[in-house]
Parts: structure tokens; C-alpha cells; sequence
């Protein structure tokens, strides 16, 4: 029987890691750039709150990049900040358990 610790040393395999981690960079650097779109036609928007939960998902270095590359949230004060924040708070707490392992 496999036990769950088993199951997830398996699923989060360095590789895994760096896979999860690039989708999740592109799919939000996409969805910025997508939202700057309806944005410029008026239509449906995707959601504050969404965007900030694909950074905290690990989705910082796109949602930074799309933010600047589109000019997109740039004024917003929350989200020039609070993007950077949320990386830098993930960055530190991966080193914390990478040299705690």
C-alpha cells in the first residue's frame, strides 16, 4: 500500500517543481496580458482577487513580468507592491525549507 508520504515525495520531484512552476509563470503572465486586452475593448475582466491568487499559486514572476510588459496594474499601488511581496515571501520561504531539508 502506498502511504501518502511516499505519494507526495514522488509528485514533488525537482523536475515537478520546475514544470509547475513554469506553467504557473505562464499561465499568468498570459492571463495579465489577456486581461489588458478586454480591458482596452471594455468586455469581461478577470478578476482582482484571480490575479492574486495565481501569484500566491507561484505565478510571481509572471504576473510581474505581464504587469510591465503589457503596462498593465502598473498604478495600482497593491499590485506594484504586493506582486513583488508575494515573490519575495515565497522565495524566502522556499530557501527557508531547502536548507531546513
Amino acid at each position: 500500500m502506498l502511504n501518502f508520504n511516499t505519494f507526495l515525495n514522488a509528485l514533488l520531484t525537482p523536475t515537478n517543481i520546475l514544470i509547475y512552476i513554469i506553467v504557473i509563470n505562464l499561465l499568468t503572465f498570459i492571463i495579465m496580458w489577456w486581461d489588458k486586452h478586454e480591458a482596452k475593448l471594455g468586455d469581461w475582466r478577470v478578476s482582482e482577487k484571480f490575479l492574486f491568487i495565481l501569484v500566491i499559486l507561484g505565478g510571481g514572476i509572471g504576473g510581474i513580468a505581464g504587469m510591465y510588459v503589457f503596462r498593465h496594474k502598473t498604478k495600482k499601488w497593491y499590485f506594484k507592491y504586493g506582486f513583488p511581496a508575494i515573490l519575495i515571501a515565497e522565495i524566502i520561504t522556499f530557501i527557508y525549507f531547502w536548507l531546513k531539508k
